[in-house]
């Protein structure tokens, strides 16, 4: 299969339908800070601007947000971080409704989307 063969659709067929309302919630917040790329691959949705700068995996019924970012967040709602490089992380968000598309949410991708 071709990189050009998947499709955004394709990562919520199965799902329930709350996952996509997620994923829409997001986009629009990040529509706001100016052009997002989605770039769908078999498992994920990556989202770029000049460079990638986040990326989506959707499950039943939540999906997972990775962020890259030049630092560490303190924060509970970080299930996950892995430093991949001197002056890189991914920092992994567990969204399970659209209303964590929060505030803090939407300041955390506005500092990986400016990188």
């Amino acid at each position: 299969m071709s990189i050009d063969a998947y499709q955004i659709d394709d990562q919520f067929t199965g799902k329930d339908p709350i996952v996509r309302s997620i994923y829409n919630r997001l986009l629009a917040a990040l529509q706001e800070m100016g052009p997002v790329r989605e770039e769908p691959k078999k498992t994920s949705i990556h989202l770029a601007n000049k460079s990638g700068f986040a990326g989506v995996h959707t499950r039943r019924s939540y999906l997972i947000l990775n962020i890259r970012t030049d630092h560490a967040i303190d924060s509970p709602r970080i299930v996950k971080s892995e430093q991949v490089s001197k002056s890189r992380f991914h920092q992994e968000v567990r969204l399970e409704c659209p209303e964590q598309v929060d505030v803090e949410l939407v300041d955390w991708l506005r500092a990986a989307y400016a990188l």
